[in-house]
């Protein structure tokens, strides 16, 4: 068939950690110099090759060739262009994966450790990438093979290849300046023709079409880029590649008037983020383009609607004809591998569900429909809808005592009792902190003994009482630690949790499971998110009798330890038969009780962690209002039911704050810690302009590296937070939890953060802060 009178059909991208984290076992094998760079490329042309297959298998029209990485694809394009900041070394030629990793994690085998490059959230989603670093000087050259060899990988087996490039005015726009701000827009004359010799490649190599992501174009743009759109594409000659702009994760708005009018053959929408900007970009695109339907959703996990979307194909083919294509909304990165891995999920809830796997084979699914007509995929149809239909009217969903205790709820519930200052005055006299006290996020090292106590208990090979006493061993050990390292507010450590939402989910009514469910957060780092499938209740005490065990251990206090409403919300796959809101508020009361108890418990720090917070902002401004009204509003009915004398603080990281900092002042936690160690505490330029009224600790180091900061390092940091933060209300801590490290760097670097402190206690010679400075002091 030919495109005149067929219906294309793709996906942006499909999971590159491998149907059972194949990835993530490589790569840190590769790390710690166990397997060779040979057999960890043999790793990845495995998983390469299966995906192609996969959608080759499917029916799809396009294998798309280019979405596998090691670490991050945005950290690949700055490989590929030859971005690589000076510290870790001259690159005139090719980039090596030692250097790629190396600006990751700030360590790789056989190169020198350095600090390593930030990271930050993909857009709205829990996916993080490494932020491109420019300088004004900055140059750029082709400096990686990697997607090449991939291309002739993927036809050599005869596959058509889509490769995916990511744009170069998103490229820029994820990046940071660094040395002095200027405008990265002044970077496009280098940056251009080096893209230009790409497309020259894919030309070389009879590439058909190519994908070139620029989902910036889903956000409040300056009228600068959006000029810079129409004359990067008007430069870049694509020859006889045929060019598919692809957008994600929201509407073009007030972009569609950019986007409609550049040189490109053809524009992808996320219709499964916004169905109406289909109809609107149909009726005005020229006729030579086509649109790439994106229906099937990329980031959630439950089935499609086939038919309602079968009808929306079928509108926009009366416009489009055969210049109508289908795809998903994004890339599946976002979702998990296969479904048909999950043996122990119940067929019920199973029925609901779509891995990524089986979003390849909706996508073609739909293009059959489209193709050859409904009458021929009726069976498929019929089964999908009776799916549908078992979901919508299951009696697991809805809960009436949850729901009455919504509609009850008064203005009260998210309120604490009294004002922050005074609060403070309360919880100085019962804690008895000293200036700039210190603290850790909440978790310690997971080692492999206690992952196998986790296991033995989860498979039946140890009874509960065994395993209560063998996680209270570990607790005692880290209560140990911590009071050798005399820091001075302890965690227990969490070694009973193996995520920070999967935890709660797992003790919360409304949530499902599943075995093999893993996404990538970063890196090696994958998550298996909870489904929140119904309404949401606490059926008993989820925390409180290991924190009270530790707190039983020492005399200084010990925090209790909760991930926060909105968190849940946003790293679980979500219910979509209610809003968003809903959910989130009936999660708040069910922590709400968490934090009454540990309070009666004799808990008196109890941190909610939020890191999700930012995140979770919808893309466009104009719909921000909105979800920060619930989200503060959750957040405070979590909060707010306890006494003065309890300190509650949250937990944000990797995020821009200076858009939402007085939503964050709303929450009113006494104490928020917020990552700012790879930003140089640049994130605390938020707090020159607005006088935060409570206290904060700016994470001092960053725990994604294995590399420990010397003392002056981390005094340096502090100076640095001094400038925004009154010192009376600063706090010392790492810039995230101590999960993913190990016990000597772990040790070595906390050994050092706490020495800064004391220095820096000494040097302003005050061994605490008065009670009447503490609330009120100004920087």
């Amino acid at each position: 068939m030919t495109e005149t009178n067929h219906h294309q059909s793709h996906i942006l991208g499909f999971p590159r950690i491998g149907s059972h984290r194949q990835a993530k076992k490589a790569v840190e094998s590769y790390w710690r110099e166990e397997i060779s760079l040979a057999e960890l490329e043999k790793v990845g042309q495995q998983i390469e090759e299966h995906n192609w297959k996969l959608q080759a298998d499917a029916g799809l029209d396009y294998v798309t060739v280019g979405d596998f990485s090691w670490y991050d694809h945005v950290l690949d394009t700055s490989a590929l262009l030859g971005v690589i900041p000076e510290r870790f070394g001259k690159h005139n030629g090719k980039v090596d994966i030692n250097t790629i990793f190396c600006m990751a994690r700030g360590q790789a085998p056989k190169v020198q450790e350095t600090t390593a490059c930030e990271m930050t959230k993909w857009f709205n989603t829990n996916y993080h990438y490494i932020v491109p670093e420019f300088t004004e000087q900055q140059t750029f050259h082709l400096a990686s093979d990697v997607l090449f060899n991939a291309i002739d990988r993927a036809q050599a087996k005869g596959y058509q290849v889509k490769p995916v490039l990511l744009g170069p005015l998103t490229y820029l726009w994820l990046g940071k300046t660094k040395g002095k701000d200027f405008d990265k827009l002044t970077l496009l004359k280098k940056l251009l023709p080096v893209y230009q010799e790409i497309i020259n490649q894919l030309n070389a190599k009879k590439i058909h079409w190519v994908q070139i992501d620029e989902p910036i174009l889903i956000l409040d743009l300056p009228k600068a880029w959006q000029d810079a759109f129409v004359e990067v594409y008007k430069q870049l000659d694509f020859k006889q590649v045929k060019s598919l702009l692809a957008t994600y994760f929201g509407g073009l708005e007030d972009n569609l008037a950019v986007v409609k009018k550049l040189p490109v053959d053809g524009v992808h929408l996320d219709v499964s983020a916004d169905a109406e900007q289909l109809s609107q970009l149909a009726a005005q695109i020229p006729a030579d383009k086509i649109i790439s339907a994106g229906v099937i959703s990329g980031r959630n996990i439950w089935k499609a609607d086939l038919n309602k979307l079968s009808q929306v194909l079928h509108d926009a083919k009366k416009t489009l004809g055969a210049r109508l294509w289908i795809a998903t909304g994004s890339s599946l990165l976002h979702t998990p591998v296969d479904l048909d891995n999950e043996t122990k999920l119940d067929a019920e809830l199973k029925n609901w569900l779509a891995f990524a796997t089986q979003k390849v084979h909706e996508v073609a699914v739909l293009a059959n429909i489209l193709n050859q007509g409904q009458t021929s995929f009726s069976r498929e149809l019929s089964e999908n809808q009776a799916a549908l239909q078992s979901r919508q009217h299951s009696t697991r969903i809805h809960n009436a005592t949850v729901q009455q205790r919504l509609a009850s709820l008064t203005k009260q519930y998210a309120e604490r009792k009294n004002a922050y200052a005074k609060r403070a005055l309360a919880q100085h006299k019962v804690l008895k902190l000293p200036l700039l006290p210190t603290t850790t996020i909440g978790s310690f090292p997971q080692t492999k003994e206690i992952r196998v106590i986790r296991q033995d208990f989860k498979a039946g090979h140890i009874d509960a009482q065994t395993y209560i006493q063998k996680i209270r061993e570990q607790i005692a050990d880290v209560i140990k630690r911590q009071e050798h390292l005399d820091l001075d507010v302890l965690v227990h450590g969490e070694a009973e949790r193996n995520d920070m939402v999967e935890y709660f989910g797992e003790l919360l009514q409304g949530f499902a499971f599943t075995s093999n469910g893993w996404v990538q957060s970063y890196g090696s780092r994958c998550v298996k998110p909870p489904i929140i499938f119904g309404d949401v209740y606490r059926p008993k005490p989820m925390t409180v009798e290991w924190s009270q065990y530790a707190q039983s251990l020492t005399k200084r206090p010990v925090k209790g330890m909760l991930t926060g409403p909105v968190t849940i919300l946003a790293w679980s796959f979500v219910r979509d038969d209610q809003p968003h809101a809903t959910t989130a508020l009936q999660i708040a009361l069910a922590l709400r009780d968490e934090v009454v108890d540990l309070e009666k418990a004799g808990i008196n720090v109890i941190q909610i962690d939020e890191p999700a917070f930012r995140e979770a902002l919808p893309l466009r401004k104009n719909h921000w209002q909105e979800y920060l009204d619930w989200a503060v509003h959750c957040f405070r009915v979590s909060a707010s039911g306890v006494q003065d004398e309890t300190q509650i603080h949250t937990h944000m990281c990797y995020s821009e704050f200076n858009d939402v900092i007085d939503s964050i002042a709303k929450l009113d936690a006494d104490v928020i810690t917020i990552e700012s160690s790879r930003s140089e505490m640049e994130l605390l330029k938020a707090f020159e302009s607005f006088s935060y009224p409570n206290e904060i600790g700016p994470g001092v180091y960053d725990i994604h590296s294995p590399r420990v900061p010397s003392s002056p390092e981390i005094v340096t940091q502090l100076e640095n937070a001094i400038k925004y933060v009154p010192i009376a209300r600063l706090w010392v801590n790492p810039d995230c939890g101590l999960k993913t490290r190990n016990w000597p760097e772990v040790e070595q670097a906390l050994t050092n953060m706490v020495s800064a402190a004391k220095s820096l206690r000494t040097k302003y010679n005050q061994e605490s802060a008065s009670l009447e400075e503490l609330p009120s002091r100004e920087a």
